[in-house]
């Protein structure tokens, strides 16, 4: 953020100065809603938190160096109040799990302060503002985009799916005026949601992936959905003001949106009427994709190291972006042939030393993604010029699916059996994994070939037993599911000491970067 005083950051929130000797006193570091990263200089968040309450640890904040706290009520050190609100979890502050009205307050403080932020960074500076959305992709795509911005200057983006009401503005609080491109992953479980991240940050340049059937719990319809995601193109600038959305031309749902927006419009997809194109797609031996990329400005040869065929839109879309923002297409090619995996657990594909590959994609799930990380397993096991290798599927529950939950998994397990996936191992014990399995079954896979068992433990426990040299094992669930436990016991197995082809860790990964954040406020 830039630096502020406590006066004027009480001003910009709408709170009070209590217990500031003062007032003038600036915030020069970073915000902070865990007192354990606090340095000198910052503002720490008082956020209830499931399992803490971030005013209880407003001392040890201070004590490590914050200026002030941003709170709800006094904590007997220099702090920012604000009026908790009447009803807990109000509107589109409500994160995945329930808040209180004073959390509430504060992320709306939180918000305001953002904004008053980056409106004087743009002020200043220029600072482009890219907000990126869709059903699946998002983050993906987001780090794509750091990467193709990055010649061009400094960029800030989110670490992880850092994409609600606290990640979205924490991460615009990063940017300060020396920040060329702000790119912000914003994500939605009601109507409005997208709307008011767009109000606490405008973003000048909106990039909307697809629309699928994630969340499709919350939402009851993927109309519903696209509803939602076109608030981004709703809420962009005119195109006489500098608007541009990035919409895929391969979705007609995204596509249609372009009659919701007064920005210009760049449509991106392999369709003849993108202006952003993908031509003579091929894959390697690991999903990788080469294509070449054709727009207005001519065409160049692209080979990307991330795998999977479905990660070529992601890339159309940031190389729209890139380009918008005065890149050239060798800088855009040059790009995204040099970025790998950032956020964890994403398509992170690893060797172990008996050639055994483990494709982890564990962090989320949703039918979409999930076809996509299958037909990537199977385009890596046919690719090699030898025999096929055997393809392993470990999946577990897609969460957020609501009444078509049964439905959904019942057609990933017949899905993988189509695509002849040499095993599945179909993890948990609710109604809708065994809907997978079963779904598995009666597509024609029985005997070994499709296993149901109760726990993670036992998937670890036959993997064990039955892997061999040369296997390929994908590992998917949404994230609640923990099923990254199974890759990282595979990758640590008996042939330990891997030779890493992606770019993840081999251990549980980064810490708390979930949608809520990186844990509880202390």
């Amino acid at each position: 953020m830039i630096p502020m005083t406590l006066a004027k950051i009480a001003q910009a929130v709408g709170g009070t100065l209590h217990d500031v000797d003062d007032p003038s006193a600036m915030v020069t570091g970073t915000v902070e809603f865990d007192s354990r990263e606090v340095t000198p200089g910052g503002l720490f968040l008082a956020l209830p938190g499931a399992r803490a309450d971030g005013h209880d640890h407003a001392g040890d904040a201070v004590a490590a160096g914050a200026v002030a706290v941003l709170a709800a009520r006094p904590v007997g050190v220099p702090a920012i109040v604000v009026e908790p609100l009447g009803a807990a979890g109000s509107g589109a502050l409500a994160l995945e799990h329930d808040i209180d009205g004073s959390g509430a307050a504060v992320l709306g403080a939180l918000a305001r302060l953002a904004r008053a932020s980056t409106d004087a960074i743009v002020e200043e500076s220029g600072m482009a503002v890219v907000g990126v959305t869709g059903s699946s992709g998002k983050t993906s795509t987001k780090d794509l985009l750091a990467a193709v911005l990055a010649p061009l200057g400094s960029v800030v983006a989110p670490p992880g799916s850092f994409n609600n009401e606290l990640g979205h503005p924490w991460t615009a609080l990063r940017a300060d005026t020396d920040t060329r491109f702000l790119v912000l992953e914003m994500s939605a479980r009601r109507r409005g949601n997208i709307a008011d991240l767009a109000k606490t940050v405008p973003p000048r340049i909106g990039v909307v992936l697809n629309v699928g059937t994630a969340h499709l719990g919350e939402f009851g319809s993927r109309e519903a959905i696209a509803q939602t995601k076109g608030e981004l193109p709703e809420s962009l600038p005119s195109a006489a003001n500098g608007g541009v959305a990035v919409l895929n031309a391969d979705d007609p749902l995204v596509a249609s949106m372009a009659e919701r927006t007064t920005a210009r419009v760049v449509l991106v997809g392999l369709s003849g009427n993108a202006d952003v194109r993908a031509a003579d797609v091929r894959l390697d031996d690991q999903a990788r994709a080469s294509f070449t990329l054709t727009c207005g400005a001519g065409s160049v040869p692209v080979t990307l190291a991330v795998h999977g065929e479905h990660h070529i839109g992601n890339a159309l879309a940031a190389a729209a972006v890139a380009l918008e923002c005065g890149a050239t297409l060798e800088q855009i090619a040059r790009a995204l042939g040099g970025a790998t995996p950032v956020s964890a657990r994403r398509m992170d594909v690893q060797d172990r030393s008996d050639g055994v590959t483990v494709v982890n994609d564990s962090y989320n799930a949703n039918p979409d993604s999930m076809r996509a990380a299958l037909k990537a397993l199977v385009s890596m096991a046919r690719s090699g010029r030898g025999p096929a290798r055997r393809s392993w599927a470990v999946l577990g529950e897609m969460a957020e699916l609501g009444p078509e939950s049964v439905v959904e998994h019942d057609a990933i397990g017949r899905f993988a059996v189509r695509l002849d996936v040499s095993r599945l191992i179909l993890v948990g014990q609710g109604r809708p994994v065994r809907a997978m399995y079963q779904g598995a079954v009666m597509e024609g896979s029985w005997g070994d070939e499709a296993v149901h068992v109760p726990d993670i433990a036992s998937a670890i426990a036959l993997l064990e037993q039955e892997l061999q040299a040369g296997d390929l094992v994908l590992v998917k669930a949404s994230q609640a599911i923990g099923l990254w436990e199974v890759a990282d016991a595979v990758l640590a197995g008996p042939t330990a000491g891997s030779v890493t082809t992606g770019s993840g860790t081999t251990g549980s990964g980064t810490t708390g970067s979930g949608t809520t954040g990186k844990g509880a406020s202390q």
